[in-house]
Formats: structure tokens, C-alpha cells, sequence
């Protein structure tokens, strides 16, 4: 039988001097908060995070991390053979350079002052940070939704750096149907009385327009099915006495997760991060997909999950097949859940064993 030993994971920051951003802009003294975990001399596989994600891919026993279920000891991802990297992306709330840093020009937080940031922006800082830390070659990158698109354009601009890309729940582009969603969630916060331009404070913090924002994105990472089996119109409080009365289970989980996810994030990153995902497309400013998937030719692992309303597996699959004319060994698979597009951080049992895999090819 296989011991599974204890896991250290280290963190720390890396600060590059300079950053130019993609809309031709240069921001200072940028910094980049990291995990780390894993031997010193494995074969490195970088994790992208999603967007409300951060850079505690592994964690610790008493905190773990939200990939611990994939990346362990004896793991889907052998955290005792392979150096497991995450950056907390630029724009993010986590110890990366974002709206709540101090502008060093200023000696004030961004708030909105900084820079429109873009995912080619966050993979850029990435490979730089990388290469200040002696890394210049990876095994995999790895990474879902907003963490797939990284992944995508680390494929695109940097293919001579990474023997591999496995790509969860993410597409060439997002879709106007997720565009929409992220429009109603900015317009939930913006709209806030305490966002106050982006200088709101911790005592008039625009609590409301966060946890609405929230609360539509819950809807749209998970499937109805899942809603419908889990709550079952199950009541809560009793129906018909007043509009601000919680009747039903289902309402008092949204607002729960609303509510505690404004403890944790900032409302001027989770714009920034909105925008970035809005923006992103492999197409743009690169000619035809077919050509530039051309440019990474090596392998590809493609997972989508059913029901997943913001990157479908039929869209996924179609580009699969675009990137093997082009020339790469695509592999990819569909995961049965009803978990809709949040497949990606549940279930381990069903697509891990794809990642680990993928790996050892």
C-alpha cells in the first residue's frame, strides 16, 4: 500500500519591475503572490485559477486548498513527484498587484485607476515571474474557466515553454450569453450606493450589489437539474406575509453564498476580472483559429461537463477538432454531472483519473 505523506506547500511573492499591459499601458513594481508545493526538483505543472479562485491550489490539512481534491500526496496530480505552481492572477484580491494595492506612483490604492488588465496580461506576468524563479520549462499547464483561458493562451503565446495543456471548462472566447451575465453582475455593483466610484470603504462597502453579483453567477455555474434535486421547492420561512421574507430553501442559499462571498473578495477585482473575461479571445489581433492553433501542436486535453451553460461541451468538442486539423494530439472528454460548468472543482472521481492521464503520456 502507498503512504500518502504530508504535503508542504510554501508561499511568497515574486515583483517584476515593469508590466506591459496589452492595452499599451505599463504598471510598476508588480507583484505576484504564489503556492508552492511539491518537490524542488519535479517537473513543474502550473495551475491557472478561475475567477473568484486564488493561489491556494493545495492548501494545508487544516485549510486546504480548492484543487486539494485533484493535487495530493499519491494524488490524480502526484503532489510527491510533480513541483505544483499557482499564481494569484494580476487584478486578483489575493497578494497579486490589483485594486487594492498601493500604486507605488501614488503612494494610494489603484482602486480604478489601474489598468484595464487581460488574461495575455495575467500569462505574460506569469512567464515573467517564472522566469525570476529559474523556471523556464513546464510539464502542463493546467487551468478551468477563467483559468482555461489562461491556459489556452499560454498555449498560444508561449508554446515553446510547456510540453502540455489540459483546458477545463473554458473556450476560445466567451460567449455573448456568458457576456451577459457578467453585465447584469457589474451593473448589480456599480449601481450599489456604497460603490462610490470604486472608493467605497470597509464602513460603507457595497455589500448589496457584490452579493447580487455573486448570486446570479451561482445560478449560472451550476445546472437546474442540480437546483431542483437538491432544494425541491423545500420551504423556509412561511409564503405570503412579506416581499423581504425568505420562503423558499433555495432563496436563503443564494443569499447565503452572497453574502459570505462579500467577506472575501473586493468588488473593484471582481469588475477587473469580469472584464478580463469579456475581452478574451484567441482570435483577436491573431487571424483565423484554425491558424493560430497552429502554433502548439504538442498535447491537448480538452474536459467539458455536461450542462455547463457558460463554455458547452458541444463548443468545446467543435474546437477540439479544429486544434487536431491543426496539428496537435487532442484528446477530449465529457463529463457526466449535474453539476453544470462547477463540474471542475467537484466530482474528482469522474475526470481525475483523465488528468492524471494526460500526465503520464
Amino acid at each position: 500500500m502507498t503512504v500518502k505523506q504530508k504535503l508542504q506547500t510554501t508561499g511568497g511573492f515574486v515583483t517584476l519591475p515593469k508590466l506591459m499591459l496589452e492595452c499599451g499601458k505599463v504598471i510598476e513594481d508588480v507583484k505576484l503572490a504564489y503556492e508552492r508545493c511539491g518537490p524542488a526538483t519535479g517537473e513543474v505543472i502550473l495551475v491557472c485559477h478561475a475567477l473568484t479562485g486564488n493561489q491556494f491550489t493545495v492548501g494545508t490539512a487544516e485549510e486546504p486548498g480548492w484543487w486539494r481534491g485533484l493535487i495530493n500526496s499519491n494524488g490524480y496530480v502526484d503532489a510527491q513527484r510533480y513541483q505544483v505552481m499557482t499564481f494569484n492572477v494580476i487584478g486578483g484580491c489575493n497578494g497579486s498587484t490589483g485594486p487594492v494595492s498601493i500604486n507605488p506612483k501614488t503612494g494610494e490604492p489603484y482602486r480604478t485607476s489601474l489598468p484595464f488588465i487581460s488574461v495575455r496580461d495575467m500569462v505574460r506576468a506569469q512567464y515573467e515571474a517564472l522566469k525570476l524563479l529559474g523556471i523556464a520549462k513546464l510539464k502542463a499547464v493546467i487551468g478551468g474557466s477563467l483559468g482555461g483561458m489562461q491556459t489556452l493562451e499560454w498555449a498560444m503565446m508561449y508554446p515553446e515553454a510547456t510540453e502540455q495543456v489540459i483546458v477545463l471548462a473554458a473556450t476560445p472566447s466567451l460567449s455573448d450569453y456568458g457576456i451577459t451575465y457578467n453585465a447584469i453582475a457589474r451593473k448589480a455593483i456599480l449601481d450599489d450606493p456604497n460603490w462610490n466610484n470604486g472608493c467605497y470603504s470597509k464602513a460603507a462597502f457595497p455589500k448589496s450589489g457584490l452579493s447580487i453579483a455573486r448570486m446570479l453567477g451561482m445560478i449560472t455555474y451550476r445546472s437546474d437539474r442540480l437546483f431542483n434535486q437538491r432544494f425541491h421547492r423545500d420551504k423556509k420561512e412561511p409564503w405570503g406575509e412579506k416581499h423581504d421574507e425568505v420562503a423558499y430553501q433555495v432563496e436563503s442559499y443564494l443569499l447565503y453564498q452572497g453574502d459570505k462571498f462579500t467577506e472575501r473578495f473586493d468588488p473593484n477585482s471582481y469588475l477587473y476580472l469580469l472584464k478580463a473575461m469579456d475581452h478574451h479571445d484567441l482570435e483577436d489581433g491573431r487571424g483565423s483559429l484554425v491558424e493560430i492553433l497552429g502554433r502548439f501542436k504538442k498535447k491537448v486535453q480538452l474536459i467539458a461537463f455536461q450542462g455547463d451553460l457558460l463554455y458547452p461541451a458541444a463548443e468545446m468538442k467543435r474546437f477540439g477538432e479544429l486544434w487536431r486539423q491543426a496539428g496537435a494530439n487532442v484528446c477530449f472528454h465529457e463529463v457526466e454531472t449535474i453539476f453544470g460548468h462547477d463540474g471542475f472543482l467537484t466530482e474528482f472521481e469522474k475526470w481525475g483519473n483523465v488528468v492524471q492521464a494526460a500526465l503520464k503520456q
